[in-house]
Parts: C-alpha cells; sequence; structure tokens
C-alpha cells in the first residue's frame, strides 16, 4: 500500500467514501467542517456516489439520517461540541429504533465561554443515549475505525459514534495508509437495503407504547450492547487478515510490573507512549492504559488488566468534566473496579477546556501523586501546575 499524509478530517472523508455510504447529510461546525466539504466536493465532481444533503442545523442532519435509515441505506454524518448537543433528543431515537448510522464526532469544548479547544464533554454528555462510542488516538485508527463502525452498527444495529480529538487529529497530518476499494468490499458489503418502511404496507412506526413494552425495548438494546466488545474483537481479527492492522478493546503498554499506570483516551494516549520509557526511568514503573471502546465498557478486559498486585496507583487524565463529581473516566474506572481484585487508588489529572498534556504538566502530576497515600477528594487540575 502506499503512504500518503492526510490530517484526521480528510481520513474520515475517506472512509466514508470506500464504505460506499449511500446517505450523507450533515452540518458544517468547527472543527469537523473539512469532513463534509471534502465529501461535498466528491460528490461535486462525481467521485461521490452516494446522495449528499445540506440541511439547515444538526438537528435536521440527524432527523434526515433517520429517515434514511428507515428506507434501508448506509447513512453517515458528522458534528462536533454544540452541534451534537442539539441533536441530542434524535440520539436516543436513533438508538431507540435500532437504526445502524454512523457518525464522527470531532471533540471540542462546549460553550458557554467560547472555545475551539479539544474536549471530550461533548461526546460525553452522550453517554447515556444508547450509541456505541469508540475513541481514536491517530489518524490511520480514525479511518479503520469508520470502516469497522458501519460493519459492527449494522451487525448489531446499534448506531455508532466514532470521536476524536478536535485539531490535535482533525487538522493533524500523519502518513496513512489507505485501503483499496477491494479491501474494503470484502471486509464491508452492502446492506442489505431492506427498508422499515414500505408504501405499499403502511404502518405506524415507533408509536406510543406501554411502560412494559418500552422496558423490553431497552432490556434488549442493553443485552446487545453487552455483547459489542466480543463482535469487534471478531471483526478485527477478520479486519487484520485483510487489512494487516487491528486495534485492541483497550490498548495497554507495561503493565505486568507497573506499580503506577496512567490511563487516558484520544490523542493524548500518543503523548504518553511518546515519553513513557523515560518516566518509568525517573519515577517508579510506570505502565500505561488506553479506553479505546467506552459504550460500551470492555469492563472485564479493563478489571484483568489492572487487577495485578503490584499497580498501587492510577492516574487518570480527563479531559472533560462533570462539574461536581471529576472527570467521567476516572469515574467510570472506579466503578468499573469495585470489587475486583485492584487494589490501588485513583487519582485524576483534569485537564477540561482543553488544556494541552505535555511532557512536563505530566511529570509534575506524577510527582504529586508520588507521595499521595489517598486518593479520595484528590483531583489535580492541570491548570494549576
Amino acid at each position: 500500500m502506499k503512504r500518503k499524509l492526510m490530517n484526521g478530517n480528510q481520513a474520515a472523508a475517506l472512509a466514508v467514501k470506500l464504505a460506499r455510504v449511500q446517505v450523507v447529510s450533515a452540518y458544517p461546525i468547527t472543527p469537523q467542517t473539512t469532513i463534509v466539504e471534502d465529501l461535498a466536493d466528491m460528490w461535486a465532481r462525481g467521485t461521490f456516489p452516494g446522495e449528499y444533503v445540506s440541511v439547515e442545523s444538526e438537528y435536521s442532519a440527524m432527523a434526515y439520517l433517520i429517515g434514511a435509515a428507515y428506507a434501508g441505506a448506509r447513512s453517515f454524518t458528522a458534528t462536533s461540541c454544540q452541534g451534537l448537543a442539539y441533536m441530542h433528543e434524535l440520539l436516543h431515537w436513533a438508538s431507540g429504533a435500532r437504526l445502524p448510522i454512523v457518525m464522527v464526532n470531532v471533540n471540542r469544548s462546549m460553550g458557554a465561554p467560547w472555545s475551539l479547544e479539544p474536549d471530550q464533554t461533548d461526546s460525553l454528555s452522550q453517554r447515556d443515549t444508547g450509541w456505541i462510542q469508540i475513541y481514536c488516538a491517530d489518524v490511520q485508527e480514525i479511518l479503520d475505525t469508520i470502516l469497522l463502525s458501519f460493519r459492527l452498527a449494522e451487525e448489531s444495529r446499534i448506531p455508532c459514534m466514532v470521536v476524536y480529538d478536535g485539531f490535535s487529529l482533525s487538522h493533524t497530518y500523519e502518513a496513512v495508509e489507505p485501503p483499496e476499494q477491494e479491501q474494503v468490499d470484502a471486509f464491508l458489503p452492502l446492506p442489505p437495503g431492506e427498508a422499515a418502511i414500505n408504501p405499499s404496507n403502511p404502518q405506524n412506526i415507533q408509536a406510543v407504547t406501554d411502560s412494559r413494552y418500552l422496558s423490553r425495548v431497552r432490556q434488549e438494546l442493553h443485552l446487545t450492547m453487552e455483547k459489542v466488545p466480543e463482535a469487534i474483537k471478531k471483526m478485527e481479527n477478520e479486519f487484520y487478515k485483510i487489512f494487516g492492522r487491528s486495534y485492541p478493546l483497550v490498548e495497554s503498554i507495561g503493565l505486568d510490573d507497573a506499580e503506577t499506570v496512567i490511563v487516558t483516551a484520544g490523542s493524548m494516549g500518543q503523548t504518553v507512549k511518546s515519553v513513557l520509557p523515560s518516566l518509568s526511568s525517573v519515577h517508579s514503573k510506570k505502565g500505561f492504559l488506553r479506553f479505546r471502546l467506552f459504550r460500551p465498557l470492555p469492563d472485564e478486559d479493563i478489571a484483568a488488566l489492572l487487577g495485578n498486585a503490584q499497580i498501587k496507583k492510577v492516574l487518570v487524565i480527563d479531559r472533560n468534566l462533570s462539574a461536581g463529581a471529576g472527570g467521567i473516566f476516572a469515574q467510570e474506572l472506579s466503578a468499573l473496579l469495585q470489587g475486583t481484585s485492584f487494589q490501588g487508588e485513583i487519582f485524576q489529572l483534569n485537564l477540561s477546556g482543553g488544556v494541552d498534556l505535555t511532557p512536563d504538566l505530566l511529570n509534575k502530576a506524577l510527582e504529586k501523586i508520588e507521595g499521595a497515600e489517598k486518593s479520595r477528594d484528590k483531583i489535580i487540575w492541570g491548570v494549576d501546575l
């Protein structure tokens, strides 16, 4: 394969084209805009055979795709921060109807005040909407994850959100190996195109129902969501055979003998990995863990990775915030590890608002937890370091 330089948004647009998406509907918002600009340009030039639909808002974009998915079309959109928040109501409709829509969300800080910095609170605010969420750490992973997400969404009948950091990945160029169309077709066949809406057989879809039926629908969604980790593992094995690449549900390095483990998600994982050897030589032995699949969280995999008795401290780096509770990944990890063999303490480094993770800042945070014995009420704020 020939390698090409492309940024995250270009990789996302290319993945949509390679996936033979049939309907794209979107409204531009920074830093997502160039995804849909590239797709619109392909459509105008005749190199993207699907339909590209411009609408007046993110709410309308998701409403349009719900209709397209009901008609059996492979559907895609992209958004960011306030645009994702505007879609919130319809995210529930899409997952409740089990529509296999794929959406990219490019992380950006929520207002107010206004900011363009990457912050994961926008996507994490949607964690209970019933969408699968996958967080990417580099440009190649963005392209590959979008391809995998279409198959995952269509086989599970659960919509999927592919998430990556604004500007850090959306506008940063990296070397990527774009797959051939024949490879993608071998992994991702066209959907059967079975429409839920048939003019010759009119029906009322998603009508008002009683509580017991609605509860059963919720139960079925939950039980299917629980099977997603194993489904992804099987798909990744097939993906590797075709493309020569695969990605774990949870990326980890050096956990066998680590005393302190640094946990994060998104592109910050690249920063941690780049300085991990020097961190281990200066302080106690360090390990690394990155959340990739967040909804559903692969709890058994994470508990097994962090169950070693020598792990004394975990530093969770959160570029998000649930006010009054702290970082969201830290909350999820604390809840997950309750009742497991993990005996260490969990500390938080909070970089909400898009504070940049630098090697110096990471070293200062590690120094602060070196002598600390308890993590209760211990949030280390990046702006204070």
